[in-house]
This record gives C-alpha cells, sequence and structure tokens, in this order.
C-alpha cells in the first residue's frame, strides 16, 4: 500500500516559513564549523563528527537534526549522519562547492537589514547606510575585511562555476576579439580564450579587483598573451573595442547606473558588434525562489535589483542595442544576445 504524503496545512506551511532564518542559520553554523569536511563517505556518530569538528556532541546532533529535516545530511536509524547531495555542496574540495555562497548569504551584516525590508519596500531604496552610516561596498573594505573575503570568494565561485556554462552556449567561431566587462577575475574571458585558441580578449572591472584575475591571465600565465587587462568603472568609460561584448549579472544597480554602462558600450563598439548581456531573472526561470529573495537583498544593501525578462528587454531597447535571441544558460542565467546597429 502506497501512503501518499500530503502538504502541510497553510498554519504549519506559515509557521516553518518564519522560521526561515533558523534553517539558514544552520547552514552557515554548518559550513563555518566544517562538518561538511569532517564527514566522508562513511556515516559517523554525532560524537565523532563532535571531536573532529570541536563541537559538543548533544548540540551538534542538534544542528544536524534540523538539517537533516532540510535535506542537509541525512540521519540513519542507528543516529549516525550521512552526507546528501545538498551537504556535499558545503564541501570546500567539492568541485561545485556552495561553501562561500551560503556564508555570503549569511554575513552578519544581512542579519542587521533584512529587519529593515519594510522600511526599504516603503521607500524603495537601500538601507544599509542608514545601518552602518556608509555605502555597502565601502563597509565592506574598510570595516569588515572577512566578510569582504567571503564575498570575494563568493563571486569567484559562482563566476567559475558558471564560465563553462557561458563558453558551451556561446558560438564564437569567426570572432576575433572578445570583452569581458564588468568581468570580475576574468573567469569567462579566460573560459572563451581556452575555447577559442585564435581569439584576442580583455578584462575590464575595478582596480581592486583585476589586480587579483585569474593566474590564467595574468603575466606568465597560460593565457597572457592573448588578453589584456584594463583597470576601470564600467559605468564612467569602456575603452574598449571588440566583436563581441560579454556583460554578466552587472546590471543590477539602480537604473542610472544601468543606463550609464549601456550607453558607454554602445559608444564604445562598432555596428555590428555583439553584446551578450546575461543576468538572473525573477520571472521566467526555474530559480525564481532563489532570485527572488537575491532580488530584495540587492534591494536592502545598494539599492539594486535583479531583472524580469520584459525589465532587461526594455533597458536594453532604450540602450539602442537590437535584441535577437533570449536563451538560458543554466538553470540560474539567461543571455541576451544584441548587437549594435549600423
Amino acid at each position: 500500500m502506497t501512503t501518499v504524503e500530503q502538504s502541510p496545512p497553510p498554519s504549519m506551511q506559515l509557521r516553518e516559513l518564519v522560521f526561515g532564518a533558523a534553517r539558514a542559520a544552520a547552514v552557515r553554523a554548518a559550513a563555518r564549523l566544517g562538518v561538511a569536511d569532517a564527514l566522508d563517505d562513511v556515516p559517523m556518530s554525532a560524537e565523532d563528527l563532535a571531536a573532529a569538528v570541536k563541537t559538543q556532541p548533544g548540540t551538534l546532533r542538534r544542528l544536524l537534526r534540523a538539517l537533516s529535516c532540510q535535506g542537509v545530511f541525512a540521519e540513519r536509524p542507528d543516529g549516525t549522519f550521512t552526507h546528501t547531495q545538498m551537504s556535499r555542496l558545503l564541501r570546500e574540495d567539492d568541485p561545485n562547492s556552495l561553501r562561500y555562497i551560503a556564508l555570503w548569504c549569511t554575513e552578519p551584516w544581512t542579519w542587521n537589514v533584512w529587519p529593515k525590508l519594510d522600511e526599504a519596500v516603503r521607500d524603495g531604496g537601500n538601507v544599509f547606510e542608514d545601518v552602518y552610516g556608509k555605502e555597502f561596498f565601502p563597509y565592506l573594505n574598510e570595516d569588515a575585511p572577512e566578510s569582504a573575503h567571503v564575498f570575494n570568494r563568493a563571486m569567484t565561485t559562482s563566476s567559475s562555476q558558471s564560465a563553462q556554462d557561458v563558453a558551451k552556449l556561446l558560438d564564437l567561431r569567426g570572432v576575433k576579439s572578445v570583452a569581458d566587462i564588468g568581468g570580475g577575475q576574468g573567469h569567462v574571458v579566460a573560459s572563451l580564450l581556452e575555447k577559442h585558441p585564435g581569439m584576442h580578449g580583455t578584462l575590464l572591472d575595478l582596480p581592486g579587483v583585476v589586480e587579483n584575475a585569474d593566474p590564467r591571465l595574468r603575466e606568465g600565465g597560460a593565457l597572457a598573451g592573448r588578453v589584456r587587462i584594463v583597470a576601470g568603472d564600467c559605468r564612467e568609460e569602456i575603452p574598449v573595442q571588440a566583436d563581441v561584448y560579454i556583460i554578466k549579472n552587472i546590471l543590477e544597480w539602480d537604473d542610472e547606473s544601468t543606463r550609464r554602462a549601456l550607453a558607454n558600450v554602445r559608444a564604445a563598439a562598432r555596428p555590428g558588434a555583439r553584446v551578450v548581456v546575461i543576468e538572473n531573472l525573477v520571472d521566467d526561470t526555474p530559480s525564481m525562489g532563489f532570485t527572488t529573495a537575491m532580488d530584495l537583498l540587492l534591494l536592502l544593501n545598494v539599492g539594486g535589483a535583479k531583472h524580469t525578462r520584459q525589465s532587461m528587454v526594455d533597458r536594453l531597447t532604450a540602450a539602442g542595442l537590437v535584441i535577437g535571441e533570449i536563451r538560458p544558460v543554466n538553470p540560474y542565467l539567461h543571455a541576451f544576445e544584441c548587437t549594435v546597429p549600423g
């Protein structure tokens, strides 16, 4: 006889929803304690795990039980714990690790700004400066070096994991030059150059970002002879000409910053150049639960926003770009293929 599992009643669903902070905090605690790294392929007792990560067995068991209810780790009938697909993603050595992304989304500053979401919704702007007395990125770089480190590792993880998907998606046969605008440490341009040996690339981002560019791109790296690294702010100027411009996950500022960045791409590009904009969307995507949450966090910390398909189309059209195909890169990203008109 098969038992049909019913959804919990609305009253229980809401109770569980308002305890979402406990779930996020539990994932953060497991990541900081290194529980996933200590647990290998052999089931372990809470006592043995506690000895490995230097915690109390009783409280660690409570943490693991709470996480197991969410599919992060699994508790066996004998009381030992094993990995699940999700818990393995908290391991530092997993090729698809989300450890630093989990830490980034639960950094200490997030717990101070989330309670002010109603104010941000009412006023339509970020509340971060009200809480910390300065804008978000100056605060990270000047007052929260550990959080800045977590941010950099999270962005590196996200970019490196999606770079291969971007390289697989884009048809760059015959393209001689590509520019990664606001490209962080250059994982995307590096992946594209590796796939297309005859192509040259340019990486443009802020000075403090490109100085830590992917080692493949820096002096002595395997791709150094085919890439130019430019320190600059794409909202101010884009002194780069290329056949293809890649703009990935940076058009999330206020509308004026987005307008300036797109206008600068249009001013720099030759007629006929391709502009590929890659973004998370808050609609028409299987990752809406994640992207809508990130959209609210962007509102709180920088006054930014994730885009709907239509809002992205509106901004690209307003910039004078001709939009072609819109395609999913992976479950989290969409690519908007555009050209600069003649």
